[in-house]
């Protein structure tokens, strides 16, 4: 543990700074003399700070290789392990307190040989975020930090928006990077997104905002780097050996040797970062990779003519050289194409510019230009673009022990490269689309054409046939997207039936022609038929991926619609019907979703966009998801549905809930007979007063589970007299003649109100469900302050308090009579489409439309 200032430790109690070491090292470092180069590590929301020894612990084993002529000393945070994606009031004071870190761990250094000017930064999930928002600081030096790499961090927007704080929080920070992007010129940032196995996070949040710095900022998803190739789970990315040695690899490769910190060229920077996160061209980094070698040595030298050679090697002492003349394929061919199945990082491939002698002393080394992939590394080159090369040279050393297979092909692009239309949306799976790669190639690029949205999702199976049966390398296929980096890379055997999912983390860009491409990396003497459906599954898992976070707000709608389809009903009948019959009567998508669509519709006018503008109402949700090509007309048809679904077992979980509960009290006490309640009494108010008081003074969120557990309560007993009642009436065989009408009305409207309460009960559930996480995260702070601030629900909690203090003690016999049930039972229709307008992408406004609906009721028992 690091100590700070004790004006830092006074104002930030519940957070603090570690040194990462182990065994000699850690001993070593006890007394702060440390000579490496600082890295901090930001935990993400509920994270530890101990997640930094996977990156501490490879980086020192990498030091010790390099007998620690370079190492690094690795800082972390802790936080507290706050909810910080779920809660945004701590987001600036986590920021802040960053920045103290930052200055303690520069002094650290202060008086060392080679004292660093800037600190490193590995941020998980929200811990990227908080370094982003450094440069918003007022007082912040954006040179304090020089290179940022954020592991499955959401840049763009909140998943969850639960308050205020977290959206105005994103878009202070994305602002504050559109605007000064080019302020930021200095600083390299990666992001690194887990792919589809990422269920908490996905992908596309996880790329960094497109205004930004185009040439120093960088975003890959896990699937597409190089040595990983492997999606990872939220937590996992930050353990994962395969994207924890590409990172500590490019630390030690971002390394300036007369500094010994890390390099202050942007240029390198990104060239080093893109070396291990983008194209690897199995060759150790060198900054300038001389342009020309001398090829000596005693290997012979044999010239291949053919324009397709393979060579396989096992145990030949000798080295050759095989030089492919040029002049005789450039009329015949566009490209050429090598692959070679030793994955070591010696040079391989080189380019001859002499014609006269069957020797080449001097060649380009294009090994640069290979790439590398999990069984193979390969080079595409295009003719055209080496016009003095006279011939392709590829070195065989010798290979005792060793076996590996190497191949070149010279080949036309048009006829390597095949276009296959994928199925549509609605085919269902039904259809397919088929191609047949005849030819014997080595490489296949199959185009797939209007394949450019989230919302679409594919199977494609390739089916390997080969002529012989004899033991061939794996195949490689690899979903090429090339407007972003999140290749997926499938290894097949051959023969075999391989199955890839093909879908998007991102739209393609409107100003982008591109295709995404199928490329296969195939075996000799074998034939592949590409088969290409649509996953109807998968699609459906493409609008869950994208939408879940608004889920909540089409329940609460359906449950909306239904709470004002009961009053309707209690005014023309004055009985309140079953919650499960309303919702199958009021719910319908079409009394809400048009009104949303002609809102978008028209905002693509300027005309009324000023209109809008004028009247101070923000942009539509909807709209907004437009633009960013995530939203798709049915999308908003196949959530509502999922609400209604989820509401109607909300219903019938409540009522059940309720006779249980009411079963079970009754075995407890015997409830008293069923007697009408006062709205307000001197004790109500004082309740009411109190509640108030803890929701000011302590938690917004914790007053409304009290007034929720209250009302619960207080339900519960009273269903508990109403089934003694209902029991006693059965029992003592009373004639309805003779029964007293009173009591038999009394009855009656215990079980109309009942409905009612169950209704409200449930819409007031998602409220406490929706201010959880405020309460969660004032709970586990509550030894460092009793007031939760700033408070995202306080002032809304003070209002539900009120009113549910009066509505848990009404009766439907209140409301029937009253003036305004009218207009209460018609608000719920305009709020539910208000709802859906604007609580998608801001979920802490759907607390705001309850309340309103029910305050309204509140007031239909008084006027």
């Amino acid at each position: 543990k690091i100590k700070l200032p004790k004006k830092t430790a006074r104002r930030y109690p519940a957070y603090e700074l570690y040194l990462y070491g182990e065994g000699n090292y850690a001993e070593e470092n006890k007394n702060l003399l440390l000579t490496g180069i600082p890295v901090l590590f930001l935990p993400g929301n509920a994270g530890s700070y101990k997640q930094v020894r996977s990156l501490g612990s490879v980086a020192l084993r990498k030091a010790e290789d390099v007998d620690f002529k370079y190492h690094f000393n690795f800082f972390s945070v802790n936080f507290n392990e706050e909810l910080v994606a779920l809660y945004g009031g701590s987001l600036q004071r986590q920021t802040k307190f960053v920045h103290e870190c930052i200055k303690v761990i520069l002094k650290l250094y202060r008086d060392r040989e080679f004292p660093p000017s800037s600190v490193a930064i590995v941020g998980h999930s929200m811990g990227g975020l908080v370094a982003r928002a450094l440069l918003t600081l007022k007082n912040f030096k954006p040179e304090l930090i020089n290179l940022l790499i954020t592991q499955a961090t959401p840049h763009v927007a909140p998943v969850m928006p639960l308050d205020r704080y977290l959206t105005d929080f994103y878009t202070a920070v994305n602002n504050h990077w559109i605007l000064k992007a080019q302020d930021l010129r200095n600083l390299t940032t990666l992001s690194v997104a887990g792919g589809f196995r990422d269920y908490q996070v996905r992908s596309g949040l996880a790329f960094l905002p497109r205004l930004s710095q185009h040439d120093s900022a960088l975003s890959v998803v896990s699937s597409a780097v190089p040595r990983a190739w492997a999606s990872t789970d939220h937590l996992s990315i930050v353990w994962c050996k395969e994207l924890i040695l590409a990172t500590v690899r490019a630390f030690f490769d971002l390394i300036d040797e007369n500094t010994r910190q890390i390099t202050e060229d942007p240029k390198k920077r990104m060239s080093v970062l893109n070396h291990h996160f983008v194209r690897h061209p199995a060759k150790m980094f060198e900054e300038n990779p001389e342009a020309f070698t001398d090829l000596t040595g005693t290997f012979m030298w044999i010239t291949v003519k053919g324009s397709k050679w393979t060579y396989s090697v096992y145990n030949d002492s000798d080295g050759k050289y095989f030089a492919f003349p040029l002049a005789s394929h450039r009329k015949s061919y566009s490209h050429v194409y090598c692959e070679n199945s030793m994955l070591d990082t010696s040079s391989w491939i080189y380019g001859c510019m002499n014609t006269n002698s069957s020797m080449c002393l001097k060649a380009a080394d294009l090994s640069w230009r290979a790439e590398l992939l999990p069984t193979t590394k390969v080079v595409m080159l295009k003719l055209l673009d080496y016009p003095s090369l006279s011939h392709i040279v590829i070195q065989v050393p010798p290979a005792v022990g060793n076996k590996y297979t190497l191949g070149c092909e010279f080949f036309k692009e048009d006829s390597r490269t095949v276009q296959l239309p994928v199925t549509h949306l609605f085919s269902f799976g039904l259809s397919s689309s088929k191609i047949l790669l005849n030819s014997t190639g080595l490489f296949y690029n199959v185009q797939l054409q209007h394949f450019n949205q989230i919302y679409q999702a594919f199977k494609i199976y390739i089916d390997s046939h080969c002529q012989s049966l004899k033991e061939r390398k794996p195949s490689v296929y690899r979903l090429h997207i090339p407007w972003s980096y999140e290749d997926s890379i499938t290894v097949a055997k051959v023969p075999s039936l391989a199955e890839i999912s093909a879908k998007l983390h991102i739209a393609q860009p409107h100003n982008d022609s591109s295709l995404p491409e199928l490329n296969i990396y195939s075996s000799p003497d074998c034939q592949y038929e590409v088969i290409l459906k649509t996953s109807l599954l998968q699609v459906l898992g493409q609008i869950v991926r994208f939408h879940a976070g608004a889920f909540p707000v089409y329940i609460v709608s359906n449950i909306l619609l239904t709470y004002g389809g009961q009053l309707s009903t209690m005014r023309s009948t004055g009985l309140c019907s079953d919650f499960s019959v309303e919702l199958v009567r009021t719910a319908k998508p079409y009394k809400v979703e048009p009104l949303i669509s002609i809102v978008v519709f028209l905002q693509g006018f300027n005309w009324f966009r000023e209109i809008w503008e004028s009247l101070s109402l923000p942009e539509v949700d909807a709209a907004v998801l437009s633009s960013q090509d995530a939203w798709f007309p049915l999308v908003s048809l196949i959530l509502f549905l999922f609400g209604t679904g989820i509401a109607y077992w909300s219903g019938v979980f409540f009522s059940t809930s309720l006779r249980l509960f009411s079963s079970f009290w009754l075995t407890l006490i015997r409830p008293t007979e069923l007697q009408k309640d006062k709205l307000i009494t001197p004790r109500r108010l004082c309740g009411m007063v109190s509640l108030a008081l803890v929701s000011w003074t302590t938690c917004g969120a914790f007053a409304v589970l009290i007034i929720y557990l209250q009302y619960l309560f207080k339900k519960t007993s009273q269903n508990s007299s109403t089934h003694t009642v209902k029991a006693q009436s059965s029992v003592d065989s009373i004639p309805e003649a003779t029964q007293s009408p009173s009591n038999s009305r009394t009855l009656a409207e215990a079980v109309n109100s009942l409905k009612m309460h169950i209704t409200i009960l449930n819409l007031f559930t998602w409220i406490v469900l929706l201010n959880l996480p405020s309460l969660i995260y004032w709970l586990k702070n509550l030894r460092y302050n009793v007031r939760l601030d700033p408070d995202p629900c306080r002032s809304t909690a003070i209002i539900l308090v009120c009113i549910l203090e009066i509505l848990m003690n009404s009766s439907t016999s209140e409301v029937k009579s009253s003036k305004l049930l009218k207009i209460a039972a018609k608000v719920p229709l305009p709020l539910s489409v208000a709802m859906l307008a604007f609580g998608r992408m801001h979920l802490y406004r759907v607390p705001h439309f309850v309340t309103f609906s029910l305050l309204l009721h509140v007031l239909c028992c008084f006027v």
